[in-house]
């Protein structure tokens, strides 16, 4: 008999529903984005994105129950992310979930934000048509990159609800040296996908960028450094009165970034014997990781999986999926789950 999971997700500025069926099958995903709110501000703004959230939060769960064809009889768990992310919109997301399971007598399942990420890995679109790599072609054990604007982890999955941290960021996220590098050449927010788009039209081996190695941590990264070093090279030309391309800047930023967070997962993955390499996060969706993730993986003799572009961004889809499997593990919510804003992976 099929499990239906509505997954509720309000980390940041996405307010997101989903029906996903067995942890794969997506059934509804409707998203809902303050990015152009956010626009004006540079960033996002925690109070306004969780005024935003409030205000929208229970239209696009009802829109998910309505495009999946059910009705709460039909949801046999509610799963929700209860962190990381800005405890303002938490609250909203996790208040929301537990009003609906008091309310409906649904079970309850809290989700850590990063842990849906990896488990974008499974799901399948077969309503949009949207099949990408079978589902059944990833499996638990193997290595994922989680890249995002708040956390770049290299990740473990040695079972579906089994995670171990290999390597991280010692300073900024990937995702927040794009914002930043972005905001320093006039793109604006959001910084990676206008990195990404820009990045196409320049030279990456115009300018040589550092990357950067972490002492005797091979798999941890650090892009405090590349930061710098693109701020350093935008002021050196201003004081200098010369001219810069911003798509070669833009284009040797990416790839210094990219070459390093690729090295680092296909590195770990073959020191500890995983035979598949995958994508997570909001930074899996840059066109030029995607292709030197695969490219270096198979170049190993691994296999590379990353999701559909959709499930990259914040989504409820994978929070549904990954509160599948905390609800076939038997882990329960009860009315006292709180938003925690720096909760780890793997913490229960």
């Amino acid at each position: 008999m099929s499990t239906n999971i509505l997954g509720i997700e309000t980390s940041c500025d996405e307010t997101a529903a989903a029906v996903v069926r067995d942890g794969r099958e997506v059934i509804s995903n409707v998203i809902y984005t303050q990015i152009p709110t956010h626009t004006l501000y540079g960033g996002v703004v925690p109070e306004i994105a969780s005024r935003e959230h409030v205000l929208k939060i229970n239209q696009v769960i009802k829109k998910a129950i309505e495009e999946a064809e059910m009705t709460w009889e039909d949801i046999d768990a509610i799963a929700v992310t209860y962190g990381p992310g800005l405890v303002g919109p938490l609250l909203i997301g996790v208040s929301t979930a537990k009003a609906l399971a008091y309310a409906k007598d649904i079970p309850l399942v809290g989700v850590n934000h990063i842990e849906g990420h990896i488990c974008a890995n499974y799901l399948e679109d077969k309503k949009n048509g949207e099949t990408g790599v079978p589902p059944e072609s990833i499996e638990p054990p193997y290595m994922c990159l989680v890249a995002s604007g708040g956390h770049s982890h290299i990740v473990r999955v040695d079972d579906y609800t089994d995670y171990t941290i290999i390597g991280r960021t010692h300073d900024d996220a990937a995702g927040e040296a794009f914002d930043k590098v972005a905001r320093a050449i006039g793109l604006g927010y959001p910084g990676g996908p206008k990195v990404d788009k820009l990045a196409r039209e320049g030279n990456p081996k115009a300018i040589e960028f550092p990357r950067a190695s972490v002492g005797d941590s091979p798999y941890d990264f650090s892009f405090s450094g590349i930061k710098s070093a693109v701020l350093n090279y935008l002021n050196g030309a201003e004081m200098k009165g010369l001219e810069v391309n911003k798509a070669d800047v833009a284009a040797s930023f990416q790839q210094a970034v990219i070459d390093v967070l690729a090295d680092h997962t296909v590195q770990a993955a073959v020191d500890y014997n995983m035979k598949t390499v995958a994508l997570a996060g909001g930074v899996a969706a840059n066109s030029l990781l995607r292709e030197t993730m695969k490219e270096r993986a198979e170049a190993k003799g691994l296999k590379f999986h990353c999701p559909e572009l959709i499930y990259c961004t914040d989504n409820g889809a994978m929070i549904a999926a990954a509160g599948y499997h905390e609800y076939k593990a038997g882990r329960r919510a009860d009315l006292y789950l709180n938003a925690i804003p720096n909760l780890k992976i793997g913490e229960r």
